[in-house]
This record gives structure tokens, C-alpha cells and sequence, in this order.
């Protein structure tokens, strides 16, 4: 069966649900000066849906609904002080910080890496359930499309295995596959937070209708959703005179959803929906995309449109505040928020990668300093971790952070057996950027790939030979040992469609003996495919 295309290698027609330009103008998109010089294009003609100010900058104003605090004062270039500008080029940190009231998450993120406390080596709450061996849960059928469709988006609740369709998200019941609720949107789902409050509400971006074949609405709506109760909480978009601000990256950290993206970035309560930062006319900075989960972390681009500088700040999740900040080198176009506390950031330096992964390096960084604490080098011929870093900013796989390390999967290698293709993976100290020797092997025939942290221990993912099932392992955070949780049927239906749903381009969750795999992408039957397809796949432990 084809692979749907990877999150960085959309289809040449991108079809429904996938993100694009909106088809209008918009006031960001004409050709402009560098960002930290006038005119702005908001400066030109309406803003998106609030009149023009004549106020200044949002580094000056403060009041909710207004642009971010810091963001604008940290790209102005003025002569006298550009001396000491470079001077600090490693590291800022603003006397006008705020409290860190995030909350942990990710007991139901679909892929990417997540936050975690160093030096902890506490035991996770995973257990070896009392059979290992997997049986069939339920699975749900890809849904009947005309064009290739984005359908991103998975989550666990305690009730529920929640899984974005075709202009809808469905909840279903988490052992037997009963749909527990619909929640209807009238256009296809554009990009999601893979990350929930301790409450389960969450984050989602989608197009305002439903586009023709080959075309795009615009991603435009954001809105928050309850997984627990299986509604819509509200709908936001901003726009007027028939322009609309559309979004590339959406994330949840503490009560606050941020959304980002060419144009900027913009920030509601995820409760009430009210605004609380928005572009401005006078803005010099665009926020690119933001990182949520423990801490709420921004990705600026600064600098000229060609030749852009990025800068990495902590944010106040409710005033949009700097607490410190980070400044890229010149010359790296993109970087993803791998884990937001610590704070770990991805980067494809010079374009070096060469994979198509957008990583060539991680950067570990402190966050209430804003100085980089080491540079690790992760060559893409080395190692198999990757980040859709041009878009949608913190949706990294194969990669997990926590114990005060990073841990990667190598690339695939030769196996000790004939024909037989193996990896590891390794860990990175997040303090010195050395690997500390530490090591699981996949063992042969099977691929690893880190999933998520548990506590102090890791949940990987086993890539199954031809002749084998998959496998869920929790690697000890202190001695690498690898505990099996769980492992999937080696022949039959099952192992089959187990196959097809490739850790590259799915989204995996694991949870109490219950692993879910599912797609990205819905794609139009082919003539030439054989075999069942399906849109998720749930497995579980047998009793």
C-alpha cells in the first residue's frame, strides 16, 4: 500500500484539509522591507478585524486583546544601541518576567516529544500487563474521499479515543470502538495541539467550509474542544474587508491557546475564547509558532524575509509577556519546539539535514535565562527523528526529552542476521550535549522509535520484521533495561494493517495496555491498491 506523504512532503495537489495560503490577500503576504523596518504592511490598510492604531508598538502597551509584550521591543534595531544588541546576540533575559503555571500534560499527545523535570528517574505508571501478548480492540475505516485529506489528530482520555475525520472529530469508547459522540466543523481539520489540559480540552484549526478538489478554504478557524464531553467549546478567527489570518501551528499551554503561522500569531482563553494578543500594525516580529504543554514557548522571525533570524522565547501563557529569550543564528530558516520545559529546540542548520527531517541540531536551552546551554550535533545521516519544522512547528516524532536528556533513534543499519535492518536508541545529556553511553537495541528485523516519557522511563515503539508484531517496551530511565508492555500479532489480518501504518507518518498512543495507531491522511481508493486500509487500529493487551 502507498504511504500517505509525510507531513513535509504534502501532495503536488493538496486537497482537502491541507494547509495552504488563503486564496484572498492578505496583508502580510504583499512584498515587504525587512520586519524591523517600516512601513509594515498592516500599516497600509486594515488589520485583521480591529482598527488601525496609532498606539505604539505591542513591547508598549500591555492590555489584553493588544499585541504580545516583548515580542516587537525584541526585533527593533536602533543605531544606538546596535552595539549592544550583538553583544547579547547569545541570550537575553527580560526584567519583566512571569510565573510559570503551566501544567503537566501529554498523558494524550499524538506523537512528538515531551517535557520532563532532569535528573528525575522516577518510575512511570506504565505496568507489564498480566498478557503481553496483543489481541484486535476495534478499528475505524478510512472515510470515502475524493482527494487526499488531512485528518491529524489523536488523543486518550480516561473514557475515550479521540480521532479527527473528515470535517469532524469522533470519540470513541477506548476498548470496544463504540463512537461515544461527533462533533461536526464544516470544513476539513488543518493542523491540531497534540497537547491537552489536566481536563482534556485541547486545540484545533480547520477551514471555514468545504473546499473544491485541489484547493483550500484557508486554515482560518481555531477552536477549542472538549475530549471529555465531546463538544466545541468556542470558534475564533480573525479578519475583515474580506481578509482573514490563517494559521499553520496550534498548541494549549496552562488556559491559553496560541496559534501561529505566516502572518503572526495569535492567543485566546481557552475557556471564555476571549482574545488575548493579536498582530499589531506597528509589529516587527511575526510570532512564527509556539510550543505549548508545561511552559508556552514562541518561535519570532525577525530580521528580513529572506534572510530571517529566529528568536526562542519563553512566554507568559496569559499576557504573551517575554520571560527570556534565545536568539538562532542568521540564516536558519526554521526551528521546532521539541519539548518546552526543558527547552529543547530543533533546527536544520545551513540545510544540512540533507534527510528531509529539518534536523541537523538540537539546541538545549534554559528558559528563565535564555542562554543556550549546549548544542548537540544530530546529523540526519546518523539519526532518524523528525520535525515538520517549516510549518507546524512542534509536531516532532521519534524523539523524547526528559531525565535531563534527549533521545534519539539512529538511522536503520545492518542487522547481524542476513538481510535483516536494525537501530538504537541512544541519549543525549541535555547539560553537556555528550552521549552518556546509554543504549537500546531494537534488536533485528525491528526499528525503535521513542514515543513519549513515563516518569523517569521511556516508551518506545518496535517496527515489526515481515514475519513479526509490533512492540510497546518501557526503557528504564536509569538502567536502560527494556520491559515489554506489549506485543502485537505476527500473523494475519491484524499484522497486515499493522503494517501499513508506518511510525514515520502515524500518530501512536500508548496507554495502559492500549496502543492505537492511526493515519494522517485519507487518501481516494486506488484501482491498483489491494489490501484493507483503515483510518486507526486498536490493540490490546488480552486478559
Amino acid at each position: 500500500m502507498t504511504q500517505p506523504p509525510p507531513p513535509h512532503q504534502p501532495p503536488q495537489q493538496p486537497g482537502y484539509g491541507y494547509p495552504q495560503a488563503p486564496q484572498q490577500p492578505n496583508p502580510y503576504a504583499q512584498p515587504a522591507p525587512p520586519y524591523g523596518q517600516p512601513p509594515n504592511p498592516y500599516a497600509q490598510q486594515p488589520g485583521y478585524g480591529y482598527p488601525q492604531p496609532s498606539a505604539p508598538p505591542y513591547a508598549q502597551t500591555g492590555q489584553p486583546g493588544g499585541g504580545r509584550k516583548g515580542g516587537g521591543q525584541a526585533a527593533i534595531i536602533v543605531a544606538a544601541v546596535v552595539a549592544v544588541a550583538l553583544l547579547v546576540a547569545g541570550g537575553v533575559w527580560y526584567a519583566s518576567s512571569g510565573k510559570d503555571d503551566g501544567k503537566k500534560d501529554d498523558k494524550s499527545s499524538s506523537g512528538g516529544g515531551t517535557g520532563g523535570t532532569g535528573g528525575s528517574t522516577a518510575n512511570g505508571e506504565e505496568k507489564v500487563p498480566a498478557h503481553t501478548a496483543s489481541q484486535l480492540l476495534f478499528k475505524v475505516p478510512v472515510p470515502q474521499v475524493d482527494d487526499t485529506t488531512v485528518v491529524a489528530g489523536s488523543w486518550l482520555t480516561d473514557k475515550a479515543y479521540v480521532k479527527s475525520g473528515v470535517a469532524e472529530i469522533n470519540g470513541y469508547d477506548r476498548d470496544k470502538g463504540g463512537k461515544l459522540w461527533t462533533i461536526k466543523l464544516p470544513g476539513p481539520v488543518c493542523t491540531v495541539s497534540t497537547h491537552t489540559t489536566d481536563d482534556d480540552r485541547t486545540a484545533v484549526v480547520f477551514q471555514p467550509r468545504m473546499p473544491p478538489k485541489g484547493r483550500s478554504e484557508g486554515c482560518s478557524q481555531v477552536a477549542a474542544i472538549d475530549l471529555h464531553a465531546g463538544r466545541k467549546l468556542w470558534t475564533k478567527s480573525l479578519g475583515s474587508g474580506g481578509r482573514v489570518m490563517t494559521f499553520e501551528n496550534v498548541t494549549v499551554s496552562a488556559n491559553t491557546v496560541a496559534a501561529g503561522g505566516n502572518y503572526g500569531g495569535v492567543a485566546f482563553d481557552l475557556s471564555s475564547g476571549r482574545k488575548l494578543w493579536a498582530p499589531k500594525p506597528k509589529d516587527t516580529c511575526i510570532d512564527a509558532g509556539y510550543g505549548g504543554g508545561e511552559k508556552l514557548v514562541a518561535v519570532l522571525k525577525c530580521g528580513s524575509f529572506t534572510d530571517p533570524q529566529l528568536h526562542i522565547q519563553t512566554i507568559d501563557p496569559r499576557s504573551g509577556q517575554t520571560i527570556s529569550e534565545y536568539k538562532l543564528a542568521t540564516g536558519i530558516e526554521y526551528a521546532a519546539v521539541v519539548s518546552t520545559n526543558p527547552l529543547v529546540v530543533a533546527a536544520d542548520v545551513g540545510h544540512s539535514a540533507g534527510d528531509g527531517s529539518e534536523i541537523s541540531d538540537f539546541f538545549s536551552i534554559d528558559n528563565k535565562t535564555g542562554k543556550l546551554i549546549t548544542r548537540i550535533s544530530a546529523p540526519g545521516k546518523d539519526y532518524a527523528a523528525k520535525c515538520d519544522a517549516i510549518s507546524e512547528l512542534e509536531h516532532c516524532t521519534g524523539v523524547a526529552v526528559g531525565n535531563g536528556r534527549l533521545y534519539l533513534p539512529t538511522e536503520e543499519h545492518e542487522g547481524t542476521k542476513d538481510y535483516s535492518r536494525t537501530n538504537e536508541i541512544v541519549a543525549f545529556d541535555l547539560a553537556t550535549g555528550k552521549q552518556n553511553g546509554q543504549r537500546a537495541d531494537a534488536g533485528d528485523g525491528y526499528t525503535i522509535t521513542p514515543l513519549r516519557m513515563d516518569g523517569g522511563n521511556v516508551i518506545a515503539y518496535k517496527h515489526p520484521p515481515y514475519n513479526k508484531g509490533g512492540q510497546i517496551v518501557s526503557i528504564d530511565g536509569g538502567s536502560f533495561k527494556e520491559t515489554k508492555l506489549l506485543e502485537n500479532p505476527a500473523a494475519g489480518s491484524v499484522r497486515d494493517l499493522e503494517a501499513t501504518l508506518s511510525p514515520d507518518y502515524s500518530e501512536i498512543l500508548y496507554s495502559q495496555g492500549r496502543l492505537y495507531l492511526a493515519g494522517r491522511f485519507a487518501d481516494k481508493p486506488s484501482s491498483s491498491a489491494s489490501g484493507e486500509k483503515v483510518l486507526a487500529l486498536a490493540l490490546g493487551a488480552g486478559g
